[in-house]
């Protein structure tokens, strides 16, 4: 598998009245980020106290890929990895859907990668077009009456399901297990999966799983219910930052995707980080390009620009991992995500013209998943295609970006291209692992803490003293 590759040719640092001298302060303290990012998680390592000023440190998502890895080529069915794939298997065999209860990073990555990796319209598709997979459902993400109520009755409102095409189970995940929004999903949804089992406790403990931290409400529940399987959401590692953990693996095994190649491709951007010469590192280039132009040219809106409907997702766990990490001490680029060509008949016209405070990715996949399609003939003259009728949507879509680009450089605004060679699951491991890497290096260069997130805990907070918790 090739690496994902990052092309900033469209971006002119002189032109936009950045100094030598500032691009090259720039990269020296760069180097310095990357040895703090592996020393961090060298910190969380050692049995010693972390220091103040660190706190909190959620620096184990980097060691995670080859953690994880390591321990299954060692223990096999017995490690982490093998009982998530046990589990997963176990739960395609026995029931047909899967309501995923989480909110922010408990299910932004889990999104991500279905709709990336799995076919279009997926839950739509029969169990056989499924491989035998369940289909996915996201609840608990929010407070929102209709959809809560809609999701119980898609899964039955709890009749009482005498096959497979009939059964469904949760999946709750939440480190606390306090999270409000999570926390009532499954208070809502248990009673109707227990009538679905015809309140056969055995059935109950098979068919909800929990991801959760070592201590908390949830997994006094799982005990209570007696859950067959629990996994951890691991100490070190932030929600946005859990993607690689059982929190995005375990749904991801259930989907059938291969979390081994996730990991492997993880496992290597984690190498090219720590090993390639600055000038090839695709993670300090990345990061040193957009922190760049956030400080000396007011670039402070951060536009990813999705080439594929089926990474809008993708975006969207982006815009978490960035505003979380980085949006702290009146600092940090706003994100967005935009899905073309879509967005170039609504935001495009901003982008190029507006104000002059956006740097903008293009995130593309050079090779469609499935066969090209060709534009084809014409037998009723109702458009003036017909001398393109031999092109494909990939020519097509290659064209627009190109089209683009041309219009946003003749414009003076800076685009670099995000290239992912195929929209498999090794890519978006190198992708996934190379966001979050780049996150906490931007949040070195700006003497800030990428982790935490304290303005979430205060509307936290703040809702709980209104409802009276």
């Amino acid at each position: 598998m090739s690496l994902l590759r990052y092309d900033c040719s469209g971006v002119s640092l002189a032109d936009l009245g950045i100094t030598d001298s500032q691009r090259q302060e720039v990269d020296a303290r760069l180097l310095t980020a990357r040895d703090q990012v592996v020393s961090d998680d060298l910190v969380l390592l050692d049995t010693g106290e972390i220091p103040a000023h660190q706190q909190p440190l959620d620096a184990a998502f980097f060691r995670l890929p080859e953690a994880l890895l390591e321990d299954y080529e060692q223990r096999q069915q017995a490690s982490q990895l093998g009982c998530i794939l046990e589990t997963a298997n176990r739960l395609r065999e026995t029931v047909d859907a899967v309501a995923l209860l989480g909110i922010g990073g408990s299910y932004m990555g889990t999104r991500a990668l279905m709709e990336a990796c799995c076919p279009a319209y997926y839950n739509e598709l029969s169990r056989q077009q499924r491989n035998g997979c369940p289909r996915l459902y996201f609840g608990g993400n929010s407070l929102d009456n209709d959809a809560t109520s809609a999701l119980i009755d898609r899964l039955g409102g709890g009749q009482l399901a005498s096959s497979v095409e009939q059964r469904w189970a949760i999946v709750v995940i939440s480190k606390s297990g306090a999270t409000l929004e999570t926390a009532t999903a499954l208070r809502q949804m248990l009673p109707y999966l227990q009538s679905s089992c015809g309140d056969d406790s055995g059935q109950v403990a098979e068919r909800v799983v929990p991801v959760t931290g070592n201590a908390g409400r949830l997994g006094e529940l799982a005990d209570q219910l007696g859950c067959q399987d629990r996994f951890p959401v691991p100490d070190g590692v932030g929600g946005r930052f859990s993607i690689l953990s059982a929190v995005g693996l375990l749904p991801a095994a259930i989907l059938g995707l291969d979390i081994i190649s996730l990991l492997r491709g993880a496992a290597e951007m984690n190498e090219h980080f720590r090993q390639a010469e600055l000038a090839e590192n695709v993670v300090l280039q990345y990061a040193a390009i957009n922190h760049l132009l956030e400080v000396h040219a007011g670039a402070t809106t951060r536009v990813l620009s999705v080439w594929s409907n089926a990474l809008n997702a993708v975006g969207l766990w982006y815009d978490q991992l960035l505003a979380e990490s980085l949006g702290k001490a009146e600092q940090g680029a706003t994100p967005l995500t935009t899905v073309n060509t879509q967005d170039l008949h609504s935001r495009a016209q901003q982008h190029q013209e507006g104000r002059r405070d956006k740097m903008i990715t293009n995130l593309i996949v050079e090779r469609p998943g499935s066969d090209p399609l060709s534009i084809g003939p014409s037998t009723h003259g109702e458009d003036p295609l017909d001398a393109i009728q031999d092109r494909t949507l990939p020519e097509l879509n290659a064209a627009a970006i190109a089209g683009t680009n041309r219009a946003y450089q003749m414009a003076g605004r800076p685009t670099a291209d995000l290239l992912l060679p195929v929209a498999d699951e090794s890519a978006l491991g190198q992708f996934f692992q190379m966001m979050m890497l780049a996150t906490v290096v931007e949040g070195k260069l700006l003497g800030i803490n990428p982790y935490g997130q304290p303005g979430v805990e205060k509307y936290k907070a703040n809702m709980k003293e209104i409802l009276g918790l």
